[in-house]
């Protein structure tokens, strides 16, 4: 993504608090990374999510039923390339949102047919650090009848749905963000994250 579009991602994200931006990631860029996520799963690194506090985590499929896997060293090269352009975005963000942006986490998502996310938000209960939510599709030929859609809701009731496009980049801001995965009808993939501000000193 050239400079001039992450510019377009803060003027989104300072106008409605939500950016949706498609071909963020090339289909080579998308192939590439379902390879090492494919990778990464024959090595048994991905694990089923969880819910709950920190120490009293379970298991509720009815809840959230995707597997994740944190990019964690050693990266893949595709996966340092993702990095890299990350970066490039956390910084104009900075320059031009002014948002405070410090790190960044991500993790594979990866959703087996009938499996959901239901509503939350990414923060967890006293904490404040994850300022920027954001999750990069890796699903071609993705079908409006495949569901698996991101409804983000609003304060006014209303909500936004978005399909889960290869290449698409979706980011909003974290605090107080109510949002969910539908039922995916078919397994549905991303790379999912947050950038983080600083810590309180």
């Amino acid at each position: 993504m050239s400079a001039s579009a992450n510019s377009s991602v803060s003027a989104d994200l300072s106008a409605a608090g939500i950016s949706i931006r498609d071909q963020f990631a090339s289909a080579a860029e998308v192939s590439a990374l379902r390879e090492c996520a494919r990778t990464r799963e024959s090595r048994g690194d991905f694990a089923p999510a969880r819910v709950g506090r920190q120490g009293a985590e379970q298991r509720r499929e009815n809840v959230r039923g995707d597997f994740t896997c944190w990019l964690s060293a050693p990266l893949l090269p595709p996966e340092r390339l993702l990095l890299e352009r990350m970066e490039e975005l956390r910084r104009q963000l900075n320059r031009d949102a002014y948002l405070g942006l410090f790190e960044l986490e991500l993790h594979y998502a990866r959703y087996p047919a009938g499996a959901v996310y239901s509503r939350h938000v990414d923060q967890p209960q006293g904490s404040t650090q994850r300022t920027l939510s954001l999750v990069l599709y890796l699903n071609p030929g993705w079908q409006s009848t495949d569901g698996g859609v991101l409804r983000i809701h609003h304060e006014d009731e209303s909500f936004v749905d978005i399909e889960p496009i290869a290449g698409r980049l979706v980011c909003f801001l974290t605090a107080g963000r109510i949002h969910e995965v539908l039922e995916a009808r078919c397994e549905r993939l991303s790379v999912s994250g947050w950038f983080r501000g600083r810590p309180a000193p």
